[in-house]
């Protein structure tokens, strides 16, 4: 097969494809007008999120076979008209499942340790102790949404504390040995701590607002690795002000690109970069949660390890063996 690799991934990827005879031609610039222009040639396409995979193109993809999405969600591909053209579509969760579990709980701990303020108070010349004082993640119930391969990794991270775990998914039976599946409502009369671990969808857009807030009956720490769109971020500003969040670690942001490699770009409608004086002008919300103390950020990166980058690579290879081969 004729494989088009839209953005860069793991060597090992192309290496072991050419190995199965297969011709792997690269392109990581042209714009997806160009791309469309070839794209009939190819029987496979390999990317990350470089661009949406819309109807229009994969008409112009007579001969398509597959796309390999190297990452968990498939939000960027139009899933039915993939389906209805017979183009098999290949995701890899599990490569980068452990990476985000771990992160998850490194945000964690970091926010119920303030880690991340003790360090730069410290790097001041600040030796503030009780300011400091930390909270246990023993005793505590952690709530999860979603319960698929990020959740699960999660949960197993969590098995050296004495906490109660609890998920809540649109599937059924999905609950194991590491977390009991219960309804929303329980979940929100329960938890101390919610992690999301939830696709991009309909369902998940803006999920986490006020209304959602207000139902939980305790104040709870928030922790999101999944996508950004998933919390409505001025609702989470007024529940941080409030108290009614703790504290909030996200990896992942509303104002991201749906390419998830920037934060924003020039006459963005939610950012302007202001060529002039080099000031970016961003949403009040935004500015918040950089100034925040009780915040933790980081720029999608979750399920971005070193190991993870081969794991997720060799998983597409594997899938494209197992289905094609």
């Amino acid at each position: 097969m004729k494989i088009l690799h839209l953005d860069h991934n793991h060597p090992l990827l192309i290496e072991e494809l050419n190995q199965l005879g297969h011709q792997n031609d690269e392109d990581y610039t042209s714009l997806k007008s160009e791309v469309e222009s070839k794209i009939a040639d190819y029987h496979g396409i390999i990317l990350r999120s470089r661009f949406s995979i819309d109807s229009n193109f994969l008409k112009k993809a007579t001969q398509l076979k597959f796309i390999g999405r190297v990452g968990a969600g498939l939000e960027n591909i139009d899933e039915q008209a993939a389906h209805d053209q017979g183009v098999l579509l290949i995701s890899a969760p599990e490569g980068n499942r452990n990476a985000v579990g771990e992160h998850t709980l490194g945000m964690l701990l970091s926010l119920l340790n303030k880690l991340n303020k003790a360090d730069k108070e410290v790097k001041q010349g600040k030796w503030l102790r009780e300011a400091n004082r930390g909270v246990e993640l023993d005793g505590k119930t952690v709530g999860l949404i979603g319960y698929g391969n990020m959740g699960k990794a999660f949960a197993k991270t969590l098995r050296g504390f004495d906490v109660e775990v609890l998920c809540y998914d649109i599937k059924p039976n999905v609950g194991d040995a590491n977390c009991k599946q219960v309804t929303l409502e329980e979940l929100q009369a329960k938890a101390d701590i919610l992690c999301l671990h939830t696709p991009q969808t309909p369902l998940t857009t803006n999920m986490v607002n006020s209304t959602f807030i207000n139902k939980f009956k305790k104040s709870f720490w928030l922790i999101n690795t999944s996508r950004g769109k998933s919390v409505a971020t001025e609702d989470l500003v007024h529940a941080l002000e409030s108290g009614k969040i703790l504290g909030a670690g996200l990896d992942v942001l509303e104002y991201e690109k749906s390419s998830f490699e920037n934060l924003f770009k020039p006459d963005d409608t939610k950012f302007r970069w202001m060529r002039k004086n080099k000031k970016l002008n961003m949403p009040e919300a935004f500015q918040y949660l950089i100034n925040a103390d009780n915040v933790i950020l980081s720029p999608h990166v979750a399920g971005w390890t070193v190991e993870s980058h081969i794991k997720l690579a060799q998983t597409i290879v594997d899938k494209i063996k197992q289905k094609f081969h």
